[in-house]
């Protein structure tokens, strides 16, 4: 058994997800969000080391997998989104955990079928993938979403969806 946790990197929200990969099949084991207080940022970055460090020793992952940064417009948020990310990263390489990254097309790619996929057909092919109900954090979402392209990357899922292709066959 293969278990994975997800993390949607954030400087004030941080979507985390722990997923079990076992004989092709995706089991949700638990989901949620860090949620950081305003403030300094390297307080705020403390607090991400610490709560990731406390997530890995909660759960016992064996994978650690993160989504890699888009840079839009503003270089100053996606600087402080890299900040959060390598104190997340610093978590899990300080456990000794291998550590991968996606970015968000591969992780839309992996479970919609194309990479322009918008944010509520990434959440419920999520649920349609781990059988769950209700709603979902959106974080949370995004990093369960993160696990699950990890578990489809590695070759280890049944349930991997495949790039909708247009034209003949």
């Amino acid at each position: 058994m293969t278990r994975i946790l997800g993390i949607d990197p954030g400087s004030l929200v941080m979507g985390y997800a722990v997923i079990d990969q076992a004989h092709g099949q995706l089991h949700y084991v638990a989901s949620g969000c860090l949620r950081l207080p305003a403030g300094p940022l390297a307080q705020r970055l403390r607090d991400i080391y610490e709560g990731i460090s406390q997530l890995i020793r909660t759960h016992q992952p064996t994978e650690v997998v993160v989504e890699e940064v888009f840079v839009s417009q503003n270089v100053a948020s996606a600087i402080k989104l890299g900040q959060a990310r390598g104190a997340a990263i610093c978590a899990a390489a300080t456990a000794g955990l291998p550590v991968h990254e996606y970015t968000p097309a591969v992780i839309k790619q992996s479970l919609v079928g194309h990479g322009r996929a918008d944010k509520r057909q990434v959440q419920h092919m999520v649920k349609v993938l781990l059988g769950l109900q209700g709603e979902l954090q959106p974080d949370a979402a995004d990093a369960l979403a993160v696990a699950i392209c990890h578990a489809h990357s590695q070759g280890r899922c049944a349930a991997a969806v495949l790039p909708f292709r247009r034209g003949r066959r």
